[in-house]
């Protein structure tokens, strides 16, 4: 039941507030947010990792999606990869 309850709040925000709040975890990762944590909040977020990766992809500049890939190694790289590419 508790693991669900962040997922219930998000289903109410528009798209715009799931965006705005995307975009804070963006910041976060660029302050020094995991890869994964950003992943797996901005999944919840979004509703799908689906959705999170489109979020991702307007907010993140190519160039700078392909570098953070490109800094990761094996399995991470692989995840990095899904959502930003």
């Amino acid at each position: 039941m508790l693991a669900n309850i962040g997922a219930d709040i998000y289903k109410t925000w528009s798209e715009d507030q799931r965006r705005a709040e995307i975009g804070k975890l963006v910041e976060g990762h660029r302050a020094g947010l995991s890869l994964e944590i950003l992943f797996k909040m901005a999944s919840a977020i979004a509703g799908s990792p689906d959705s999170a990766r489109e979020h991702l992809a307007a907010l993140i500049p190519a160039d700078e999606r392909h570098k953070m890939v490109t800094r990761e190694k094996g399995a991470d790289q692989a995840l990095a990869a899904s959502f930003l590419m």
